[in-house]
């Protein structure tokens, strides 16, 4: 057991919180943190390798400085030092959608074979996909670079990829660890609707609908303006919901990344007797996420060493769909 060498895809807010999380936690003694040793290895065994993006805002800069470059706007907990990882020029594809195109201008001419190369220069274990919900062509390109580098791929976005057996087969034969699709947060909507399903469920409840609706200010949810890439949100967030739901978002550029959430279920209990849930939840949306990426990386490295394949138990507790 050495380091977990991380390369980031999308130098977003999802990334900020991360790399401050491994900076906040490198100790491991503050609150917040469920596991600061998970799989053997601990927060501060955790470095950042390499770091790609379409922004030019951010292309060049040190990743300390390309995680506060606009439109990036999650909070700041940390103080991060210089790390000696500038960010690179990555695969455009289909990565910037119409929801989010007036906020970013984009540049992305790098072939897959430049970012295999840089990966295996950077001695980068474990490639972290953060690109925006949509993203599947360029996932897919992503994915592909870091077979030929051999390594580990977290897909933290809702692309199909964990959920395609092509893809599981293509890792597996490979003997490289494959997590995802999409991203559970610690505390976010998703944990919370699922509690609820499953508490009532379990007690005798057939639910017979329920909405979960979403605002947000940060990229994410510029993003999920255009219809075509909310679908693949709605695609996720509904696995395992127990019910047909409808889930929509809602892109309030003065929320930042603080999500606001109102969730409601409906049912019928004994006897027929109806039942209505609803609950409003206020979270800052990256580092809800933050701590399940630390753990999945982590997973990554020691599967890494262990033969790879899909990881599907780790993928079902810190995924939403596998």
């Amino acid at each position: 057991m050495t380091t977990v060498n991380v390369a980031l895809i999308g130098v977003g807010n999802c990334a900020s919180s991360l790399v401050q999380g491994v900076e906040h936690y490198r100790d491991g003694d503050a609150p917040g943190l469920l596991n600061p040793v998970c799989a053997g290895y601990a927060v501060s065994d955790v470095r950042f390798t390499a770091a790609f993006d379409v922004g030019r805002a951010k292309l060049g800069l040190d990743l300390s400085q390309a995680i506060w470059a606009e439109p990036n706007n999650a909070r700041r907990f940390a103080d991060v030092p210089h790390l000696g990882v500038p960010v690179r020029e990555g695969v455009l594809a289909d990565g910037v959608g119409a929801g989010s195109a007036e906020l970013v201008d984009p540049s992305g001419g790098t072939t897959v074979a430049d970012v295999a190369a840089h990966l295996r220069e950077t001695g980068s274990h474990v490639v972290v996909n953060f690109l925006p919900s949509g993203a599947q062509r360029a996932t897919e390109l992503y994915a592909e670079a870091a077979v030929e580098a051999g390594c580990a791929f977290v897909n933290c976005m809702p692309a199909v990829l964990a959920r395609s057996e092509q893809w599981r087969d293509r890792f597996a034969a490979a003997g490289l660890p494959l997590l995802g699709d999409d991203l559970k947060s610690s505390f976010g909507a998703t944990l919370v609707h699922r509690a609820l399903v499953d508490a009532l469920t379990a007690n005798g409840v057939r639910l017979t609908a329920g909405h979960q609706l979403l605002a947000g200010g940060n990229m994410d949810f510029a993003n999920l303006q255009d219809p075509a890439r909310m679908a693949d949100k709605r695609a996720t967030k509904t696995t395992g919901a127990g019910t047909s739901i409808h889930v929509g978002a809602q892109y309030l550029p003065f929320l930042d990344d603080r999500k606001i959430a109102f969730i409601r279920l409906e049912g019928e209990g004994f006897g027929g007797s109806p039942l209505e849930v609803e609950l409003r939840m206020v979270v800052e949306d990256s580092p809800s996420a933050a701590g399940n990426v630390l753990d999945a990386v982590r997973h990554a490295r020691a599967a890494l060493d262990a033969g790879g394949g899909f990881l599907r138990e780790i993928s079902a507790s810190l995924m939403k769909a596998v």
